[in-house]
């Protein structure tokens, strides 16, 4: 049994290094249950698109407040919304896989992250953006969706 749980233990250790690390802005937050240690609030973060400049996605999401939020050991809940936009000049950094990972923000200690994925729609020539959360045990069908049509005379360059 503890061999068991080491071996998953130094799974999600590797796994959560692997992950595409995240640059987020708070762009802005609410309060939305008092706590003398730290209030829950609902957060607004702007992730730019690594790999597609002038693409910038904004994420809410809950945090959870209180002692266990304030030492970072709470786990936030799942619900999160995305919205992507247009706000530069188009310009891919190289060519796109149709389907990848563009960012993970942990959402708990260890075991519960948050993901945005970028999903090429070649035939509309529009990046689709999910957002979804992932449990090591268990996942979430709680999810969200945004897209970027692209400007004309611009394509979307698909490995």
């Amino acid at each position: 049994m503890k061999s068991t749980l080491l071996r998953v233990s130094l799974a999600v250790t590797v796994w959560a290094l692997l992950l595409p690390l995240a640059h987020s802005e708070e762009v802005g937050s609410v309060n939305t249950n008092f706590h003398l240690t730290g209030s829950d609030r609902v957060v607004v973060e702007a992730y730019d698109d690594p790999l597609v400049q002038g693409v910038t996605c904004y994420v809410s999401r809950a945090r959870t407040g209180g002692i266990k939020g304030t030492l970072g050991i709470a786990e936030d809940p799942t619900e999160a919304s995305i919205a992507c936009r247009q706000v530069g000049a188009i310009h891919f950094t190289s060519p796109m896989k149709q389907q990848s990972d563009v960012f993970s923000v942990s959402m708990s200690l260890i075991f519960k992250s948050l993901h945005v994925v970028r999903v090429v729609d070649a035939k509309r020539n529009t990046l689709v953006y999910l957002t979804y959360s992932d449990r090591i045990a268990t996942g979430s069908a709680k999810n969200s969706v945004t897209a970027v049509p692209m400007p004309a005379g611009t394509t979307i360059p698909v490995k």
